[in-house]
């Protein structure tokens, strides 16, 4: 400080009540967001968890399938290839439901939920409708975790 300058203080002010109100806002909205990503993941992590252990536990009935959807899933069995699938299902479904490793999560299940589309799409358009929804919520979780994808994405 030069000689003779005096320091200059500044008084803190107090926002306006309508920049206040948006502060608040924005941070419920944020609040509200956390909270839907955490039942996304929850949800998500849940159906893999549960459909891939069905493959090894046979909990849940399925019926008997005709034509070429039960060609595909019978080479799928007779192959054990499904256990495979059934394996990454499972710990790509626990890893969302733990909640530590979500992109690596994603990462697994990303391959199986775009293959469980073009099975609805081309072979069995009956579960079309579940296997929307559930790419859907996985958008919603790629989204919600897209800063940790970036650096895949740059050149």
């Amino acid at each position: 400080m030069r000689p003779g300058a005096y320091p200059s203080f500044s008084i803190p002010q107090r926002p306006a009540p309508e920049e206040e109100f948006y502060r608040q806002i924005e941070l419920i909205n944020r609040q509200k967001v956390k909270y839907a990503v955490i039942i996304v993941r929850v949800l998500l992590g849940f159906v893999f968890a549960v459909f891939g252990s069905n493959a090894f536990l046979h909990f849940i009935p399925m019926p008997p399938m005709q034509g070429l959807p039960g060609q595909f899933i019978g080479a799928l069995f007779s192959s054990g290839y499904i256990y495979a699938i059934a394996g990454v299902q499972v710990v790509g479904g626990l890893l969302l439901l733990i909640g530590r490793f979500v992109p690596l999560g994603l990462a697994l299940l990303v391959p199986v939920i775009v293959n469980i589309m073009l099975y609805h799409i081309f072979l069995d358009p009956s579960g079309l409708g579940m296997a929307c929804v559930i790419s859907v919520l996985a958008l919603l979780l790629l989204w919600a975790y897209r800063d940790r994808f970036a650096p895949l994405l740059k050149p």
